[in-house]
């Protein structure tokens, strides 16, 4: 114990500060993207999250020094600890904060040796009975009120995804990253938030449907946040009508899942002349029947999610067109390196300056160096949804002003890739890669 005091307090007072530094600083923080051991590290309230390996223990310990004491009595700059008429309190408060802080190092450094971890446990949600079986050791949701809240935890990679277990994306997710764990998330900002927190590694949200179309809340989050599309993934969708054991299909009065899922079966479920009710998700409307004990619900849902909450499949296969697959990006902090030696994807979002014709030459740029579209979306501008316009009949008019999401078969590394936004560059008021990734061309198996 006399080595570890010693050891903080040279450590200390060889990183006292003769100007000061301002609370909150943190140029000291930079993190690596290539340093695994941030995973071992939560977020803290105090200060951006740092990682353990990447500072001296000097910088860390100075930088403890001042966020552990009084905001309003750190040293400012041009202060000097050699002022005479203090000098004797801030001897005292040093010697104090070093006493402090050397038993704080001692016991941190024995419980690294131990293994000894100092997150809270996640509790789980109780809120609800079981009827037959026990939902009670499922993860529950992250929401955005308790992100901050959630521990990091082991080497495994954590793969966050919007839904509970048994949901569509979990399996997006584990198909991109077999063996990863897999953390729910209550909604897809959650999930964002959750990747630019350090709580997981990556993202797996969805982005289009071949039935349903787009995804646009994500398309939104996507400007919104911070986050580089590494990678994509296409999950076939294949539908189930489950219930409670014993249930039989005449006992029926109402159906729930995703408004998605119910779209996808209209056939059948017109056939069964039930009430439709739709929910977040359709693993959700499976946990609901099953914590409920609701006899005359069934749920559209995936055959993992009837094995997971222990309801009875009473039809398979039930979606209207078996051709149906969802497509899912696989988001993280960082972007990957583009390559050029197998097939990539890029996805890009602008925005254009006024003039007839301009969207044309915008999507010209890709035409004439022969690289292929394979998405085109539009969103309303958030900020300027509405673009004023003189007109000579009425006085003025108003139309859209409009976001251009648009996906193409070439990486960044392609030099035609990057004339191509050189030359979209002179249309465009805004430009922004959202990533560059390997293109996912495995078949889809329901």
């Amino acid at each position: 114990m006399v080595e570890v005091t010693a050891r903080a307090m040279a450590m200390l007072h060889s990183c006292a500060p003769a100007t000061g530094w301002g609370y909150g600083d943190t140029s000291l923080l930079r993190k690596s993207s290539s340093d695994s051991s941030l995973r071992k590290d939560l977020p803290n309230p105090s200060f951006t999250p740092i990682k353990r390996k990447e500072l001296k223990k000097g910088d860390v310990c100075c930088r403890a020094a001042y966020t552990s004491g009084d905001v309003n009595n750190l040293p400012t700059s041009g202060t000097s600890y050699s002022d005479q008429n203090a000098s004797g309190n801030r001897s005292a408060q040093w010697q104090s904060s070093c006493a402090v802080l050397s038993s704080q190092w001692a016991s941190t450094q024995l419980e690294e040796e131990k293994g000894i971890s100092d997150v809270p446990t996640i509790h789980e949600n109780t809120d609800f009975e079981v009827p037959a079986r026990d939902l009670l050791t499922l993860p529950k949701p992250l929401s955005i009120t308790d992100l901050s809240l959630q521990p990091r935890h082991g080497s495994q990679l954590r793969v966050a995804y919007q839904g509970v277990p048994g949901a569509y994306s979990e399996a997006a997710a584990s198909k991109a990253y077999p063996n990863c764990e897999a953390v729910p998330c209550e909604q897809f900002d959650a999930a964002f938030q959750a990747v630019e927190l350090w709580l997981v590694d990556r993202a797996v949200l969805p982005i289009e449907n071949s039935l349903g179309g787009s995804i646009h809340r994500n398309y939104d989050l996507l400007l919104r946040h911070r986050l580089h599309i590494v990678g994509e993934v296409q999950l076939a969708v294949h539908h189930c009508l489950m219930a409670l054991p014993g249930v039989q299909t005449s006992e029926l009065k109402r159906v729930v899942s995703h408004q998605q899922a119910l779209a996808q079966c209209e056939h059948t479920l017109s056939k069964l002349g039930v009430t439709r009710e739709a929910v977040d998700d359709t693993a959700g409307a499976a946990q609901f029947i099953a914590a409920h004990g609701l006899r005359d619900t069934a749920a559209v849902a995936s055959s993992r999610a009837a094995e997971i909450y222990g309801l009875n499949i009473l039809a398979d296969g039930i979606q209207d067109d078996s051709d149906n697959v969802t497509r899912f990006l696989m988001l993280a902090r960082e972007p990957i390196i583009p390559r050029t030696d197998r097939p990539f994807k890029t996805s890009i979002v602008f925005t254009l300056e006024e003039g007839p014709g301009v969207l044309f030459k915008a999507l010209a740029v890709f035409a004439l160096r022969n690289i292929n579209l394979t998405k085109i979306e539009s969103r309303p501008q958030r900020k300027r949804p509405l673009r004023v316009v003189d007109d000579t009949n009425s006085g003025t008019a108003k139309y859209f002003d409009y976001l251009f999401y648009i996906d193409f078969e070439a990486s960044m590394a392609d030099p035609r890739a990057q004339n191509a936004l050189g030359h979209l560059q002179e249309f465009a008021t805004f430009l922004r890669v959202l990533g560059s990734y390997p293109m996912d061309v495995t078949p889809c198996q329901p």
